[in-house]
């Protein structure tokens, strides 16, 4: 079993910057794919973003890449989302996941098993 806690969400202004952490429990977590989700108001749960267990791949959606960065310390249990250059399109409530087949990155949610609570980001314009 694996829980899932984020952290650092909050409101800032178009173009500014939040970096989000997401902190695990469970022995296993180094071997997991860990990704972000989001989702605004009235829309699908959509993917964001996902790293390999080693770090060496990462995928991105095509609206944050280039401006989001997500990394992971294995020895923390802690995946990160890097978010700079903020627009208020990217206002959502911010999911960590983990997929414990951890072999490729998927981009849809239905395959990842385990989610976090969620953390509200806000972009003012």
């Amino acid at each position: 079993q694996v829980q899932l806690v984020e952290s650092g969400g909050g409101l800032v202004q178009d173009g500014g910057s939040l970096r989000l952490s997401c902190a695990a429990s469970g022995r296993a977590f180094s071997s997991y794919v860990m990704g972000w989700f989001r989702q605004a108001p009235g829309k699908e749960r959509e993917f964001v973003a996902a790293i390999t267990w080693s770090g060496g791949l990462t995928r991105y959606a095509d609206s944050v890449k280039g401006r989001f960065t997500i990394s992971r310390d294995n020895a923390k249990n802690t995946v990160y989302l890097q978010m700079n250059s903020l627009k208020p399109e990217d206002t959502a409530v911010y999911y960590c996941a983990a997929d414990p087949s951890g072999s490729l990155i998927y981009t849809r949610s239905y395959q990842y098993d385990y989610w976090g609570q969620g953390t509200q980001v806000t972009v003012s314009s």
